[in-house]
This record gives structure tokens, sequence and C-alpha cells, in this order.
């Protein structure tokens, strides 16, 4: 009789804007090895709309409905944000956590510059996706045209009310799960782009610093985009975590 090899399952949470096509490329490196499972936001993708004053624990709550237990939690950006609730909060769904070009108890002066592309994008919805691509994909960037073209449709395609509900939480949230992160017990890992200037590798510092037992790395010359940017890296370093904490081999 044959035994049956189960494998270990990752779950994928895009970050604000964007949706699960974002990991097109680093779904590539995953598979066939890994259950690789794309999780969309509310508001996002096929999703339906976010409400107006939607709450970080209502897009955990809504995601924690689509996760079976022991799931291996990548979140990226918004979704490392969604990821942590979810470790701290349901700790039974969650294997390992995985925050992918995270936030994490911004300063004043971090804040204050946030709430700006806040109210930047409230006042040009289009205007803000343009300064996204441009701070994600500077000319001189590596990353095919075609996927910085679709990314930016990507963006183009939210519905702008939708999209500032999902943005405000990304702007405040981590003030609110701060506090929570010395109380997450799961196996933990932050990592982060050298080059990201919004979640920086200072911001990863302090995550791993937060969090008990949790690592951090930094992928080095890389930007917010890993996933697109350096997908054959993050990767590596999601799958040397994984496989240190799973209990599938």
């Amino acid at each position: 009789m044959t035994a049956v090899v189960t494998r270990a399952r990752i779950a994928l949470i895009h970050g604000v804007g964007l949706d699960g096509s974002m990991w097109g490329p680093l779904r590539e490196f995953l598979e066939p090895e890994y259950d690789v499972q794309i999780l969309e936001l509310l508001g996002h993708g096929r999703r339906e709309k976010a409400p107006e004053g939607v709450t970080l624990a209502e897009l955990a709550t809504d995601v924690a409905e689509r996760l079976d237990p022991g799931t291996h939690v990548v979140g990226f950006s918004l979704g490392a944000l969604v990821a942590q609730h979810l470790a701290r909060f349901r700790p039974d769904l969650v294997a390992s956590l995985v925050s992918v070009g995270s936030v994490c108890a911004r300063t004043p002066e971090e804040h204050a510059a946030v709430m700006m592309r806040l109210a930047a994008a409230e006042a040009d919805f289009p205007a803000t996706v343009e300064a996204s691509i441009r701070r994600w994909y500077p000319e001189g960037s590596a990353v095919p045209a075609e996927l910085v073209e679709a990314t930016r449709e990507v963006l183009l395609r939210n519905d702008p009310q939708s999209f500032l509900a999902c943005y405000r939480v990304f702007a405040t949230a981590d003030a609110e799960i701060a506090p929570e992160l010395p109380r997450i017990t799961v196996p933990s890992h932050a990592v982060t782009g050298g080059l990201d200037p919004g979640s920086t590798p200072e911001m990863s510092a302090r995550l791993a610093a937060a969090i008990p037992g949790c690592t951090y790395s930094v992928i080095s010359g890389a930007r917010h985009m890993m996933p697109v940017e350096r997908p054959q890296e993050l990767a590596d370093t999601l799958t040397a975590f994984i496989k240190e904490h799973s209990h599938v081999h």
C-alpha cells in the first residue's frame, strides 16, 4: 500500500489595490511542490466591494472563512497585516506566518507620509496609480514591460471607494496590530526589499523584534513588488522557512 504524500499548503494574500494575479511569477516557483491557494481580499479582484469603514478584523475574518487549518500564510503589504491578524487571533489556521514587504508600527513621520498618499488617492485616483507604478517599477527596472502594464491595469480596475476603504486600513491598521504582535505564537518570518521606501528593512527588523522568535531577511536591491520583481529569490526565502516549520515531508 502506497503512503499518500500530502503537500504543504501555502496561502498567498495580495496587497491593497492588487489581486491574485500579482502572484503569477512567484507561483511558478512554488508549484508543484506546494499546494498554493490564492486568496483575494474584499474589494479586490473578483470579490464584492469593501464597505466604507471596513476594518482589518473584517478583512481577516473574510479570509479565515476560506482557510484550512495548518496553512502556511504569506501576506504581502496590506495582506501581511491581514496575515498577522490571522496568526494572532486564528492560530489554529496558521502553520506559519511570512510577512512580505510589511509595514510595522510606523513612526509619526512614516504615518504622515502614508496619510499624504491616502489624501492624494482621494483627490486623484488615476494619478495615484501612476505614482505607485513609478515607485514600484522605476525607469530601468528589470521587470518586463508587460508585467508592469498588467499591474497598472489591475490598479485602474479598482472601484475607487472600495480601494480607499482598504487603503485606509493599510495606512492605519499597523498601529492597531502592533500591540498584538508579541502575542503571536506561530513560527514567523519577515522579508522585504533593500530598496523598499515604504515597507523598509527597518520595519521588518521592527516586526521581527515584536513577534517572539520571528526571523527576518532583506532581498538586496529589491523594491516593494518582490513577488513580481524577484520571484525566484522570494520563493527560495519562503520555501527555506516553510520547510523548516512544516510537518509535511
